[in-house]
């Protein structure tokens, strides 16, 4: 019997199922251990204290404020126009330099006029002997010597040749260009000995002294708009300078493309530092004072989604909250909440806010970027964003 139990072949299935119980065993502890030590880390990570994010803050507060209006507009000269010739010619003369200044009535140029004279000459010889005539004839009509319709012909006769002489006159006037107001001389674009058509454009003549500015504004407010209202506007050609006019027109029409109007100020611009075509800005008063809340632009987020800010609330700390470093953390803390607002017009760096905040309100003005619903602040107040309704930049 001990022999054939010697002979027994061993059990193989046996094996395998202790070797693989084994193998789950020891791969068990080991994705056991690693998930135990995953969570540990996860739960120091949720948990732990984060940074306090300094920033600077601003209490919305209330401020009386007019109705205000913005837009953008050009400058156009009151009289501009290119000097053009009414007659072709050649050019004789050159009275004017480029850029001076120039009276009603100065003559600019002159075109050559020497076949015009000469025809001039010819007719006023012809009509000085329409004129004989007439008055003859006119003398043998009393007389009862010539019909009275040949005294008639002489006379139409001496009144055309003397209305031939005064068109060739006129010719020769219109050969001679002046300027038909006061104002700036441009670059010329013709030459000496140059011809020139009926119509071709010769040299710019501005009146800069006033001169119009021309913006456009939206249908609501056509009502508000009216004769005589002031009118700032600044150009970027002079930084830091402020411009006064008032409204002198209003068109009557609303683009219907646009569902704009268009109104038109005057200027005083004695120094000419205004020039036509320039680029304004406008600002304007409508009237109707009225109270509104106010908080900086830097402190709104805006989005397609909604404009929000960071409201600033103060809570007591739970009972043994620690910082960073394991320090035990006391007093109240500030934290911030992100919250949907509507605004409104802007004045400088301050924008209007009508719904969603209260006068007295503490917001966040600076870092909203690092911020996180009831993430923790400091606050540090001693740099602040610009919060002026009429802001002076300097010039650097």
């Amino acid at each position: 019997m001990s022999k054939a139990a010697a002979k027994r072949k061993p059990n193989t299935t046996l094996r395998w199922v202790l070797m693989l119980v084994g193998v789950a065993v020891v791969f068990g502890g080991v994705f056991a251990i690693k998930a135990f030590f995953a969570k540990q880390t996860n739960n120091f990570f949720d948990n732990m204290p984060q940074p306090a994010v300094a920033v600077s803050s601003y209490v919305a507060k209330t401020q009386r404020w007019t109705d205000n209006g913005e837009a953008v507009g050009t400058f156009v000269a009151i009289n501009g126009t290119d000097i053009t010739t009414e007659a072709g010619g050649v050019i004789r003369a050159i009275e004017f330099e480029p850029g001076q200044r120039v009276s009603a009535g100065t003559v600019l140029f002159r075109l050559n006029t020497a076949n015009e004279e000469a025809t001039l000459n010819a007719l006023e010889t012809s009509a000085k002997l329409a004129n004989v005539q007439a008055e003859r004839w006119q003398k043998l009509g009393k007389d009862k010597l010539v019909s009275l319709d040949d005294v008639q012909q002489r006379v139409a006769a001496a009144a055309s040749a003397r209305a031939q002489v005064e068109a060739q006159r006129a010719l020769i006037a219109q050969k001679t260009i002046r300027a038909p107001f006061s104002g700036v001389l441009g670059l010329r674009k013709v030459n000496l000995g140059q011809y020139v058509a009926p119509g071709a454009a010769m040299v710019s003549l501005q009146q800069l002294d006033p001169i119009y500015l021309d913006f456009s504004l939206p249908e609501q407010q056509i009502g508000k708009m009216i004769e005589g209202t002031a009118v700032r506007a600044s150009v970027d050609a002079l930084p830091g300078q402020m411009f006064e006019g008032r409204v002198t027109a209003v068109e009557p029409l609303v683009d219907p493309s646009t569902r704009n109007f268009k109104a038109q100020a005057t200027f005083a611009n004695p120094d000419g530092a205004l020039r036509p075509g320039s680029f304004a800005k406008v600002g304007f008063a409508l009237g109707g004072e009225r109270d509104v809340l106010v908080i900086p632009q830097t402190a709104v987020s805006f989005n397609p989604y909604g404009n929000a800010v960071f409201v600033i609330s103060k809570t007591a700390r739970k009972p043994g909250e620690k910082d960073m470093q394991g320090k035990e953390l006391t007093g109240d803390k500030f934290i911030v909440t992100q919250r949907f607002i509507k605004t409104g017009a802007t004045q400088g760096d301050l924008i209007v806010v009508t719904e969603g905040l209260k006068a007295g309100e503490q917001i966040v003005t600076s870092g909203l970027l690092k911020l996180r619903n009831d993430a923790e602040v400091t606050i540090n107040d001693a740099i602040q964003p610009s919060a002026d309704a009429s802001p002076t930049p300097e010039n650097r």
